[in-house]
């Protein structure tokens, strides 16, 4: 009998999937701890999503996270944590001394293998990481991702494309360890896994270590799986309850009964698996199950998102009051896919696939490309599987003012450490080898994440249950600071030609004041221009006051969506007369963020 070996991957993935990342290491260290007695010693530990979410949204830091998650697990536990080729744990492409410090700092800090991919199977995005993880002294996996194409496509996505993507990571000579076949979406059909498993199998060799991962989202994870272990795969990643199933991993348990019967097994002490779970189940009461997570959603075959990035995504939708639009983004998506390349749906891709679903439902159909969409498109990620549609090409490249590039995306990106010394410096922070990666990793066009971590300026928001009242838990929209759905921020109202201020706050103090606009503020803003918002989302940045003197063309207002950062310019030359939202609120769109005169 065979044992196929397996990976917990519910304290990385498992979270992502399906609470968007966000939970406080303080919560669920005893649940790792149980697990370890109960005979589990791979764990899936960080990286991916859960590094971002930890600063952002926990306010920690995910280099103590690992620290502690370490300890608990045990000296001699397998700690893997996933690494996205060229971009590492960032969503934008890192240089050469980022992507060297991740592979430092995450050995440093009790890392032992680190699972590698690029989300368009472009081998040289991942030649120089996976030098650098084996310089780090890790175990190096490397990655084929997978995914099903939406209907009437075709080009990429099938056995021979895999085999093809395998042969070339053969080929280039890059160091690696074992191979992963991924599904980050949880929709390759469980035929085409076994045909890609069986020929890579007979062209690597009985030796080599062949993982696979996928999702249950779909509702064919556990088949996947059967498929793939019978071609010849040596181990699975699985998730257990509470967080199996639906978004997540297919359950520990339900595979281990799926083996039963057959020459496979998975070789673990059920009972004990049992107490172990009653522990996570206890440690991850209070929180909010998000209703998608739960279930199975046959419509990702057609538009494949990914389990973790599908919960993150409806998460981020809930914080900005636009869930309601989430069918029409989902439905969008396919056809973005379908015009982009063929990159796998899988982050940063499925992110930026999302992204412009998203702009194309709230702004109109490429009106407004997402920046990573546009640079994946214009060859700034690497090669796409397939040509992108020319059209999207020339309006990506019109709007953006780039040109297509076809280089090596490494070869245009400057040296990261001293900017990220530099920023430390001005701003009186430790030089550590941390902060630097934290400052670098959270770069963005109009500002710097982690920079606002290192100095305190953060929101944690991490969604738990409110409080039990009649026995019964009510879900809240945050256990902490997540902003509610509802219209929070300034507005001006005319009733029978009357000008109004109404505030709406939001908490228990909250609610609705209203108070008549002064002669002196009616005058400030009579034949003034409003800026309004294009779309619904948070404001991430305001930079102007009133009195402020701008342009035309200046950036007055940032907002964001889904990860999505959409400047607001000034439309005209002339003086801020009314700055009507700060930064954190909750906007909807065509509301008013300022007027200029």
């Amino acid at each position: 009998m065979k044992k196929i070996e397996f990976m917990d991957t519910s304290f990385r993935d498992g979270f992502q999937s399906y609470f968007g990342a966000r939970v406080l290491t303080a919560d669920f260290i005893p649940a790792v701890e149980a697990a370890a007695a109960a005979g589990i010693s791979y764990f899936e530990a960080g990286g991916g999503a859960r590094f971002q979410s930890i600063p952002l949204y926990c306010g920690e830091s995910p280099f103590d996270m690992m620290d502690k998650f370490r300890k608990a697990a045990g000296p001699n536990a397998k700690l893997q944590t996933l690494a996205r080729g060229i971009n590492v744990v960032a969503l934008s492409q890192q240089p050469k001394d980022m992507i060297d410090l991740h592979a430092k700092m995450f050995k440093k800090h009790g890392i032992t293998h680190i699972r590698n991919f690029d989300a368009l199977n472009d081998y040289r995005n991942l030649e120089y990481s996976a030098q650098c993880i084996k310089n780090a002294g890790l175990h190096h996996q490397v990655c084929v991702t997978m995914m099903e194409l939406p209907p009437g496509c075709e080009g990429a996505h099938d056995a021979a494309f895999y085999i093809k993507t395998l042969k070339d990571i053969l080929n280039s000579g890059l160091p690696f360890d074992s191979i992963c076949f991924k599904d980050a979406s949880g929709t390759a059909n469980p035929q085409k896994v076994y045909e890609t498993v069986k020929q890579a199998r007979a062209l690597v060799g009985k030796d080599m270590v062949l993982w696979i991962h996928s999702h249950a989202t779909a509702g064919i994870g556990e088949s996947q799986y059967k498929a793939a272990i019978e071609a010849g795969i040596d181990g699975v990643c699985l998730c257990r309850k509470p967080v199996s199933g639906g978004t997540g991993q297919p359950d520990l348990l339900s595979m281990n009964h799926v083996l039963k019967g057959t020459q496979y097994t998975l070789d673990i002490d059920y009972k004990k698996i049992l107490e172990a779970n009653n522990v996570f189940t206890e440690c991850l009461k209070d929180y909010f199950f998000p209703p998608e997570a739960l279930a199975i959603s046959p419509e990702v075959i057609y538009s494949p998102m990914p389990g973790g990035a599908l919960t993150a995504n409806t998460m981020m939708m809930r914080d900005t009051g636009t869930l309601n639009l989430y069918p029409e983004v989902i439905v969008e998506m396919g056809e973005v896919i379908k015009r982009g390349g063929f990159g796998t749906s899988v982050t940063p891709m499925s992110q930026f696939y999302f992204q412009q679903a998203f702009s194309n439902v709230t702004q109109g159909k490429w009106k407004k490309f997402a920046d990573g969409y546009a640079d994946t498109v214009l060859g700034y990620f690497g090669k796409t599987p397939t040509e992108p549609d020319a059209e999207v090409v020339r309006l990506a490249s019109e709007q953006t003012g780039k040109k297509p590039f076809t280089g090596h995306p490494l070869d245009i990106l400057s040296p990261g450490i001293p900017e990220a010394k530099k920023i430390l410096e001005e701003n009186k922070l430790p030089v550590t080898d941390e902060n630097l990666f934290i400052v670098g990793a959270f770069k963005t066009k109009e500002g710097n994440k982690g920079l606002d971590f290192l100095k305190g300026n953060f929101k944690i928001s991490v969604v738990k249950n409110a409080a039990k009242k009649d026995g019964a838990a009510a879900p809240a929209p945050s256990a902490a600071s997540t902003k509610s759905s509802g219209g929070v921020g300034n507005y001006v109202v005319n009733v029978d030609g009357k000008n109004y201020k109404v505030v709406v706050a939001e908490g228990a103090s909250g609610g609705i004041q209203v108070s008549q606009v002064t002669p002196a503020e009616k005058k400030a803003v009579a034949g003034a221009v409003e800026v309004k918002a294009k779309l619904p989302g948070s404001v991430m940045k305001v930079n102007v006051s009133v009195g402020s003197k701008v342009k035309k063309g200046d950036t007055i207002v940032v907002l964001e969506a889904v990860k999505m950062e959409t400047p607001i310019y000034s439309p005209q030359d002339g003086e801020i007369v009314s700055v009507d939202v700060k930064k954190g609120d909750v906007i909807r769109a065509n509301q008013l963020l300022v007027m200029i005169k």
